[in-house]
This record gives C-alpha cells, structure tokens and sequence, in this order.
C-alpha cells in the first residue's frame, strides 16, 4: 500500500516540500539544502507500490491525514507531479495551507513529462529506453546530471512509482484554476513540458497578490540548477506572504 514518510530537517516545520517521485526527489536536494538554513522546512515523501493503482486523489487523502496533526496553515511546494498534489490539497483544505508555490506545473495540471512520454510512445517507432533517453535529454538539457542509462532507469521508475493519472490508453485530465490562498507559480524558459506559453496560460487563474515566475534557463529540473536563485524566489515569496498576514492582523 501507499505510505509517506516524513523527513524534518527542524521541528515545527513552516514549509513542507511535497515528494511524489522517489527516484527523482535526489534532484530536489540541492534546493532543500539551500533553503534549509533560512526556513524551517520538511520533506513528504508518497510512496506507491506496483500492484495498486495509480491515485494522485490518494497522494491528497494521504497528505491530508498529515497535516491533520499541524495547528497552523504552512506553506506547501512542489515541483510537477508533486506540485500538483499540492494544488489539489490547496483546493480542498485552503484552511491549512499558507501559501502554494508550484515549480514546473502547468495550468492544466494533468500535463507532466510523464504525460510527453506517453504521446510519443505512440508516435515514435523506437523502443522505451530509446524513447527515455531522448526524454531525458529534453528534461536536463546536454549536461546530465547523472549518466544517461541510470537517468534512464530513474524516469522509468518514475512512470511506475508516481501516482501520474495517465497510462499508454488513456490520457486523463484534471480541473484547471488557481487556489484563494497566495500562489507563486515558477517555470523555466527552457522547460520542454511547462514552456513559457504555456506557463503564461495560468494568468487568468492568478489573484493580484500571486506571482508568476521565469528562470532564462535550467529546462524541467531548473531547482537542481539554480537552486540559490530559485531558493530566494521561494524565501522571498514566503516572506511576502508573512508581511501580507501580518499587516491583516494589524488591520483587524
């Protein structure tokens, strides 16, 4: 069955990083480590096995049951599929999130690189790892991170462990819109799947307090390439949301 782990980097966390792709999640680590000097922030990590179904709604039901236990709204991020987990928790639970801050996630949420996969499985003539490797070359640009054959067998771990809503017969999508509660949205220029004209599709779902973001380069991963400049976009996010509370509270 699905489990989730918690991994707290201090207690009473205020952001909570959200993990839906074990064999991914390493990507996001340069990130964390540049944040976690500066804000008090958590993993939650989702773990699916293979023989049940793929759920992102059971992600959200799990994420939940967690943040039952906390007793102030926190600020929730999130990169593709794990983002988008986010959102849908954000649209259920507003009362228990801060802020949403969503890296790579489109504003039809259902459109990740697991959904490109599936397109060109059936358009191209090649085999999977064919197929991967030309993935994962648009996914990190011509310097990979790690060598091509383990960045291969990462992706399709990851088509098999993530609660992604597509399969090689159906193409599944899910609700498009914003949340009441501040929203940063972060894309890349390079982003092969969230390009900039599609990340400019979120503009009639943003509030006047939202942010959209662009980073010139970094293509899917571009929090593992830049991660002190992603990382002060998201501290200086947050730190606008406090200020903004605040100033509420004052005025009440």
């Amino acid at each position: 069955m699905s489990f989730i782990s918690i991994i707290l980097m201090s207690h009473l966390p205020e952001v909570l990083w959200l993990s839906a792709s074990p064999s991914l999640q390493s990507f996001n680590q340069p990130l964390l480590r540049y944040l976690s000097p500066h804000v008090r922030v958590a993993q939650w990590e989702y773990y699916q096995t293979l023989d049940e179904a793929s759920s992102v709604e059971n992600a959200v039901t799990l994420l939940d049951e967690y943040l039952q236990s906390c007793d102030t709204p926190i600020h929730l991020a999130g990169h593709g599929i794990s983002g988008v987990i986010g959102l849908m928790y954000a649209r259920l639970c507003p009362e228990k999130v801060r802020s949403l801050s969503l890296l790579s996630v489109a504003p039809q949420p259902a459109i990740t690189w697991h959904t490109h996969y599936y397109i060109q499985r059936q358009l191209m003539p090649c085999s999977q790892y064919q197929l991967l490797a030309q993935i994962a070359r648009s996914l990190f640009g011509s310097v990979l991170p790690i060598p091509a054959k383990e960045l291969v067998v990462r992706l399709d771990r990851d088509l098999e462990l993530s609660p992604i809503p597509h399969s090689l017969f159906k193409l599944r999508e899910l609700a498009k819109g914003g949340i009441s509660q501040p929203l940063l949205v972060y894309g890349s220029n390079t982003d092969p799947i969230v390009d900039p004209q599609t990340l400019s599709g979120w503009l009639p779902w943003l509030k006047p307090d939202d942010s959209l973001r662009r980073i010139p380069e970094g293509h899917h991963f571009f929090q593992m390439a830049h991660p002190q400049q992603v990382g002060d976009e998201l501290l200086n996010f947050w730190q606008t949301v406090s200020v903004r509370s605040l100033d509420l509270s004052l005025i009440a």
